[in-house]
């Protein structure tokens, strides 16, 4: 693919990741509330969710995608639930720092991966961003083996950055919290920004 169409979609996905979407407010939320533990695992789904999504609308099967609409639903659903589940661990979750490192462990980083994946999965923005949009900034027809996987690179880079600042500053703004009582209420105010994830999802 030529250097002005890889620039273009950059560009183009660089502002529809960074704005803030189911995605970006569930990986804050858990970040704020539990800590950087297990985040990476988290983000690591959210991106393979995008490039499947990007290998569905290069492989044009949008119209398959609709025709299993019912697969997708019970994925967003499963997403959904494991959201809320882990805003309840949010919001009954011990407050000392030592208590981090283990809910993360207890929680199991192949859940949380699987957790993001499926939220991606779920999620309208990016569909509509993969589906809608993508196909009219590039001609999918000529997109090739090698074309997707310089497309995917940029996704991988882009969306790493992204997700990566997003939880560098949840990170900093917890460490601003000592007390706990602050942590008591982080952890609470990121279990109802879960929630809030999870319903919007089901509810779209």
């Amino acid at each position: 693919m030529d250097f002005a169409t890889l620039l273009l979609f950059a560009g183009t996905l660089l502002v529809a990741a960074a704005s803030p979407g189911p995605g970006i407010a569930a990986l804050v939320a858990r970040v704020i509330g539990r800590g950087p533990q297990g985040a990476p695992a988290f983000a690591a789904g959210l991106i393979l969710g995008d490039l499947v999504w990007l290998a569905v609308a290069i492989l044009g099967l949008a119209l398959v995608a609709q025709a299993f609409h019912e697969v997708f639903l019970v994925i967003k659903y499963a997403g959904a639930a494991y959201l809320i589940y882990l805003a309840y661990r949010m919001w009954t979750a011990k407050v000392a720092p030592d208590s981090l490192v283990a809910d993360a462990r207890r929680e199991g980083l192949l859940r949380l991966f699987l957790a993001g994946f499926a939220l991606t999965l779920g999620n309208p923005k990016v569909v509509a961003f993969y589906l809608a949009l993508v196909p009219n900034l590039i001609d999918l027809t000529r997109v090739g083996l090698v074309g997707y996987v310089e497309l995917a690179s940029v996704v991988v880079v882009i969306l790493t950055g992204v997700f990566g600042a997003y939880a560098i500053a949840a990170a900093r703004a917890r460490t601003l919290f000592r007390s706990t009582r602050a942590i008591r209420l982080l952890n609470r105010a990121g279990g109802t920004v879960m929630a809030g994830v999870a319903v919007a999802v089901v509810t779209k």
